[in-house]
């Protein structure tokens, strides 16, 4: 009795049966987890969006370029009727439809490995495989604009040096028959506008005509590093074509 007696005093939280009272989980404790699971949550979105989504997209970059070379390597009239497309002066081309690859950018300036496919659209889904074609612009080396869109960091990146880009620096563009080569007119560094003045998609931009009588080519990405309604923007006009036998 008296070492049972001895036995509370020295510890005063066991109960007469010698067990200790459950105590339950405090309320910090569980928001100390909440938190720390949502950090985690943060952190692990943050490493897809600027890991995972380059190592996604830069597979698919390639995958792209190799099946339009395949697709280029086999005879336009081998396409099923139902996919050919007649619009251009009579010419029986594929007919396109939205994310397919179109053409293959190369911008020396950005190294001699440098080559992204070029997709019909600019739909997410679509930037996500490759740099995309403005719907309702010109195709490559016809009179008017042909613009473009890629992203500048995420999703393989392939516009991140965009802004590096100044007068003078050629970009080519390689589709089934011939090879384009631009010359940018100025920098996009030069250039930001809002994502709502399409004008930079208009036929002849730069004199704000409708009725355009030369080639050129546009180029646009986020002007920051976030996700932002800036994009920046350059032009370039094009200055040799070569036939592809």
């Amino acid at each position: 009795m008296a070492q049972s007696l001895a036995d509370d005093v020295a510890d005063p939280e066991r109960t007469p049966s010698g067990r200790r009272p459950h105590r339950g989980v405090s309320a910090l404790t569980v928001l100390g987890v909440l938190l720390l699971v949502a950090g985690l949550g943060c952190l692990g979105w943050v490493a897809w969006q600027y890991v995972g989504t380059n190592v996604t997209s830069e597979k698919a970059f390639h995958e792209e370029t190799s099946e339009l070379r395949e697709k280029w390597a086999r005879p336009a009239e081998d396409a099923d009727p139902a996919e050919r497309d007649t619009r251009a002066g009579g010419e029986l081309t594929p007919a396109v439809v939205p994310g397919d690859a179109v053409a293959l950018l190369r911008i020396p300036a950005f190294g001699a490995d440098y080559e992204v496919p070029i997709l019909a659209g600019t739909d997410l889904s679509i930037l996500d495989r490759g740099v995309g074609h403005y719907t309702g612009t010109a195709d490559p080396g016809q009179i008017g604009n042909f613009a473009i869109a890629g992203h500048r960091i995420t999703h393989g990146e392939p516009f991140a040096r965009l802004l590096e880009l100044q007068a003078g620096d050629e970009v080519i563009i390689e589709t089934r028959t011939a090879v384009y080569t631009y010359v940018m007119d100025g920098s996009p560094a030069n250039l930001t506008v809002d994502d709502t003045q399409t004008w930079v998609l208009d036929p002849d931009p730069r004199n704000r005509d409708d009725e355009p009588t030369t080639a050129m080519l546009t180029l646009t990405t986020c002007q920051d590093l976030f996700r932002s309604p800036d994009r920046s923007v350059g032009f370039a006009h094009l200055a040799t074509t070569v036939g592809k036998p």
